[in-house]
């Protein structure tokens, strides 16, 4: 069975954009300014993979660096959580369109309880969150051989 994550402002988002391309310029503005910044809260996407030996939580989190990434397991939750920032913030006033999002986020998700926690593993690479959790020994499928006799 495939899951997918349920967006529910998924059908504003495309509203919007409709909108947009109607009138030729944001007709919304996502991103609100507020002491100077530029911020918005923001979902980074993600896709979860399961085998017989593991599941994989891989996370899209381009321009970040790792020191504004926070992985971490609580209560059988894997919370990843961060901020990506305006690299250029001292010029925001030269910009005509600010379209990439920038923030907080934050993602939870529950793990079941065949995750063996101490063993997850984490490795960013080019924009790319990869969580590794390995399932505990007990609950592999084990292939059980048959003697067939006469």
């Amino acid at each position: 069975m495939t899951l997918v994550k349920w967006e529910p402002w998924r059908e504003v988002q495309l509203l919007r954009d409709r909108f947009d391309r109607l009138f030729g310029e944001p007709f919304f503005h996502p991103v609100t300014e507020a002491e100077g910044r530029i911020y918005a809260e923001w979902i980074p996407a993600v896709d979860m993979y399961e085998d017989a030996d593991k599941m994989e939580f891989t996370a899209e989190l381009p321009g970040m660096e790792m020191k504004d990434i926070e992985v971490k397991i609580e209560d059988e939750t894997l919370r990843i959580s961060g901020e990506r920032t305006l690299e250029n913030e001292e010029h925001r006033e030269n910009y005509h369109r600010v379209e990439r999002v920038y923030g907080a986020f934050h993602r939870t998700i529950t793990l079941p309880k065949t995750v063996e926690t101490e063993k997850v593993k984490a490795v960013y690479d080019k924009g790319v969150l990869r969580v590794t959790l390995p399932k505990k020994e007990e609950v592999k499928p084990k292939k059980i051989d048959v003697v067939v006799k006469g």
